[in-house]
């Protein structure tokens, strides 16, 4: 299941909640989020975290010094493949649903998290990710094109209900399996 929408429509947001709906429903949920780090109004960067061990690393920030560049960020390729890659690898090998937040420019910078990304989604386990929006990459348009894949588009009109929503189609695929 893939998740995408607009800068800032709340697409972690929509993430966070039916992962902790999830858990709180006895699924094992493994994989890794990114989240926005704020000083005051200003976005200063974005945080790694894995779900399952609950490390924590700096995905980019601003006064990053080294890594790749997108946009004002430089990309923490250490704290991504150390952090991120490795949750989602072993949510690939030892949990029931393995989430990526997000297959987008900053984590396409590592061919490590590329090769993550394709072991998870060729696995047999349920996978929910967020994708973005507007980012060109082979990879983004295989994942869309997975034949069992659904895409879920965040608006402002739906975003509050997409939780519950969501929940409910991982706890059905969960049923008949």
């Amino acid at each position: 299941m893939l998740i995408t929408g607009a800068p800032g429509i709340g697409k972690t947001t929509v993430l966070t909640k039916t992962v902790e709906a999830l858990k709180g429903r006895g699924v094992i949920v493994g994989g890794m989020i990114s989240r926005e780090c704020r000083d005051g109004c200003d976005r200063m960067g974005f945080e790694v975290i894995d779900l399952f061990g609950g490390k924590h690393g700096w995905l980019a920030h601003v006064d990053q010094k080294t890594g790749p560049q997108v946009g004002k960020y430089r990309v923490n390729l250490s704290d991504l493949e150390k952090i991120g890659v490795k949750a989602i690898i072993e949510a690939t090998q030892k949990n029931d649903l393995v989430v990526i937040d997000e297959i987008g420019p900053m984590e396409l910078c590592s061919g490590k998290f590329k090769q993550a990304v394709n072991e998870a989604i060729e696995s047999n386990k349920v996978v929910l990710a967020v994708v973005h929006a507007k980012a060109k990459d082979p990879l983004i348009t295989e994942v869309k094109r997975i034949e069992n894949a659904e895409l879920f588009t965040i608006t402002l009109a739906n975003r509050k209900g997409l939780p519950e929503l969501l929940t409910q189609k991982v706890l059905s695929y969960f049923s008949t399996t």
